[in-house]
């Protein structure tokens, strides 16, 4: 392994390495823009020029790779000087819109610009106009004024996706990011550009204008739509005192994990999750003749204590279902188990899971459900839904999770549904079938509680509430150990 030093610091490091990753991994900072660790150097922005003892002029550090005894220095006076001249030419044409930017609070430029500019332009010539709503997709707009030609979008689309949708076009000071005419960008991995956009030329129309960088919380968490578990970051805004309602997640953006989903994430994990947030239940309530009629916890477990006590009594166990999906936990999944079925023996059990899709091939599986291996694991035989059974001698139901929409027609659903005495369902957002219910509890999504998901290739994926609780939420987990310990008072 070579041994080279950079500003006096000695470091050790494999053989290929260039100097900006021997820096980066050693908490030693460069500025770049082009430079990202998915993709080979590119050394188009000129901002990571560094001087190498030995070499007339000044080296790119994205490019060069170290040698042994290599002295490399990040901070000199000619290192500085080159950055603030390289930073002038970007600003000579880049619009000064930060106000209004949804990169601003997060932008490298603006970054850089505080550490190493800070100085008047010497150009006087008006900034040159370009488009400012370029459409590249179907939630991507580029503004082709703030662009810096990177090109880490296309590099991503040539080398990740294999789909080659935008290019440069034209040469010099004409050259621009753009597409094929009637090609947008159409990939299943389209906003992943906007994470990779350094400077806000690229951003997401489900995002854009909506709020300030600055006012957003980011969260660690992992995506529950696909038996992957990618590692994710939530970016939720907290709410301003003065506007009810006004707390959200806003975005959903991947968290570097080589094990898992390296630096990206599907636009499934994206968009479908946001839209979970916002299809959020929040109110705990009764169903009374088409009524909904609001209702204490202690109530529903009284309630539904008091059935099942009547049920077992009567050694009539085998007339309670349970509804269940592989979207629980493994900790929600053992507690099914050990605190309603081993009290309730005779109860039966199905699942009620999201259709298979299609395996990408990339990130994306085809089962849409989190934690299908670690319900194997526990045990369980995933038997799905039967509707007649459903309907036939059922005293009362539990469902949890919003799937059961999917066991069938929405006709033969209801028609089994209507046979139960009493139901109820467990789900964190609306499925369309609350009416059929006579509880509805608004359960939590992952990103509200803690817990274990086991992927595809049977890795533990924990994870912690990244949010806090919505409305009268109550955990699936904490809702089945009330019930049983309600069960077990009461005998």
């Amino acid at each position: 392994m070579p041994t080279l030093t950079i500003d006096g610091r000695t470091l050790s490091v494999p053989g290929g390495t260039t100097v900006l990753r021997a820096a980066l991994e050693a908490g030693i900072d460069i500025p770049h823009l082009c430079f990202h660790p998915a993709f080979a150097p590119e050394g188009s922005c000129r901002l990571c020029l560094v001087e190498i003892e030995g070499l007339p002029k000044l080296e790119l550090a994205c490019s060069t790779a170290v040698r042994e005894g290599m002295k490399v220095r990040t901070e000199t006076p000619a290192v500085r000087e080159s950055r603030r001249r390289v930073l002038e030419f970007f600003l000579a044409e880049h619009p000064i819109d930060c106000p209004i930017c949804d990169k601003a609070g997060e932008c490298r430029l603006q970054d850089y610009y505080e550490e190493y500019g800070l100085t008047e332009s010497a150009f006087r010539e008006a900034k040159e106009r370009r488009p400012k709503k370029v459409a590249l997709g179907e939630k991507l707009l580029l503004d082709r004024e703030r662009c810096v030609l990177c090109t880490r979008c296309v590099r991503f689309l040539r080398e990740v996706t294999r789909t080659g949708e935008l290019g440069v076009f034209e040469r010099g000071s004409h050259s621009e990011i753009g597409i094929l005419e009637g090609r947008p960008v159409a990939t299943p991995y389209g906003g992943n550009l906007v994470d990779l956009c350094p400077v806000g030329a690229i951003t997401d129309t489900t995002f854009r204008f909506r709020t300030r960088t600055w006012f957003l919380s980011a969260r660690p968490s992992i995506c529950p739509l696909c038996a992957r578990g990618c590692s994710i970051v939530i970016d939720y805004h907290p709410g301003f005192p003065r506007r009810p309602g006004s707390a959200g997640v806003l975005r959903i953006r991947p968290r570097p994990d080589e094990a898992v989903n390296g630096f990206w994430i599907c636009d499934l994990g994206r968009y479908g999750y946001l839209d979970l947030h916002r299809r959020r239940l929040s109110r705990l309530y009764w169903n009374r003749g088409g009524a909904e009629a609001g209702m204490s916890r202690d109530k529903v477990l009284a309630l539904l204590g008091e059935k099942v006590r009547e049920l077992a009594a009567r050694g009539r166990s085998s007339r309670l279902g349970l509804i269940v999906t592989t979207d629980l936990t493994v900790e929600e999944l053992r507690a099914v188990r050990e605190g309603l079925l081993a009290r309730l023996p005779g109860a039966r059990l199905w699942f009620a899971d999201p259709p298979a899709g299609e395996d990408d091939g990339f990130l994306l599986r085809a089962e849409r459900t989190a934690n299908r291996r670690g319900a194997a694991g526990l045990g369980f035989e995933i038997a799905p839904v039967d509707l007649a059974a459903v309907g036939n001698g059922l005293d009362l139901l539990l469902v949890f999770g919003s799937h059961l929409a999917d066991a069938g027609p929405a006709e033969s659903v209801g028609q089994a549904l209507s046979a139960v005495r009493t139901k109820v369902l467990l789900s964190p957002v609306s499925t369309g079938l609350e009416s059929l219910f006579d509880f509805v509890i608004p359960a939590a999504l992952p990103s509200e509680k803690a817990g274990t998901f086991i992927n595809a290739d049977g890795l533990a994926r924990p994870f912690e509430p990244a949010l806090p609780l919505c409305g009268e939420t109550w955990p699936e987990e904490e809702f089945i150990a009330a019930l049983a310990a309600e069960i077990s008072r009461g005998r």
